[in-house]
């Protein structure tokens, strides 16, 4: 994940709920993005490390154990940029060009110069961090999809110049569809459309109280759609209660309950889920040392696999001098 701000429920239903599912059956690698961030944030770095401890302490408390998985810093393993180097010298420029993520992004966040090279790159330096460990899998969301289609092509192009060095890494796709931001537009904290990990029950109270629901309802005895309806999208992600969440779409489509009814069971579901997260990440943060701990260890971990891989590749690329 990039550092980039606060995690919200986007990142538990999207990422957090699967990474910590995923410890169970694989050995698992989580880290800190932090030259991804760079790609759209370089003009203002301020806060970059310390979103990243408050990122890994949401992530410890969503369930993610430092004594199961490795968690590390990118920039911490240097080899992550060597790689990306040498893997950028053989790769044709077109191909980073089509990633569907890219022209979406430059129409998105149009109000910052995106023409680098970095930011082209994205997508290749994803490469490099999943393949230098010779992962076989990555936990993704489909709008990642294509980015492991290309790390896929090159690793197939590498292999035509230097040899088997790479296995194909293939998507573990995350179950939970992407959740819509409070108003039914993307979820992004630019939008202020968010409800936030470490956001107190009272915040996520009046956080769904203020939620899209339906326009075309104005009274709550007129039918109403379930469909596309955010408040619905959420009970299905976080409210366990089925039943409960199977009356109330009923009686929302016969236009027999209101709006507030329906928040206040959502609220009352979502703060349910984010208790013992905000218990954990309370516990977590209280010991800001032992999360730079956990994140060196992991680093120096992390670097003596990325360090054996760099020395097959620079074998098999004939750069080195003894």
């Amino acid at each position: 994940m990039r550092p980039t701000g606060k995690l919200h429920l986007g990142h538990l239903a999207g990422a957090l709920g699967n990474w910590a599912e995923l410890q169970a059956d694989y050995d698992c690698m989580y880290f800190v993005a932090d030259w991804h961030a760079l790609t759209s944030e370089y003009a203002d770095t301020q806060g970059l490390t310390e979103y990243a401890y408050d990122n890994v302490a949401d992530w410890i408390a969503a369930g993610i154990d430092p004594e199961r998985s490795t968690l590390f810093v990118q920039s911490l393993v240097p080899e992550h940029a060597e790689l990306y180097l040498l893997l950028s010298m053989v790769v044709p420029t077109p191909w980073l060009e089509r990633v569907p993520t890219y022209k979406e992004q430059m129409e998105q966040l149009s109000d910052r110069d995106l023409s680098t090279l970095g930011f082209l790159g994205y997508p290749l330096l994803q490469t490099a961090d999943v393949v230098i460990y010779g992962a076989n899998y990555v936990p993704v969301g489909d709008d990642q999809v294509p980015h492991l289609e290309l790390a896929r092509e090159v690793v197939r192009r590498f292999r035509g110049f230097f040899g088997e060095l790479f296995p194909e890494p293939q998507p573990l796709l995350t179950r939970q569809p992407r959740l819509p931001g409070l108003d039914n537009r993307k979820m992004s904290k630019s939008y202020a459309n968010t409800i936030d990990l470490g956001d107190d029950a009272e915040t996520v109270q009046r956080k769904v109280m203020r939620m899209y629901t339906d326009p075309k309802r104005i009274r709550a005895d007129i039918p109403g759609t379930v469909e596309g309806n955010p408040v619905f999208t959420y009970h299905d992600a976080f409210n366990p209660d089925t039943a409960e969440v199977d009356d109330l779409k009923a009686r929302y489509r016969a236009g027999t309950v209101g709006d507030v009814e329906v928040k206040r069971k959502l609220a009352r579901a979502v703060n349910a889920v984010l208790e013992p997260i905000r218990e954990r990440r309370a516990a977590a943060l209280s010991q800001p040392g032992r999360i730079r701990e956990i994140l060196h260890e992991g680093s120096a971990r992390a670097r003596v696999v990325a360090q054996e891989t760099m020395a097959r590749v620079r074998d098999a690329v004939r750069v080195t001098y003894g």
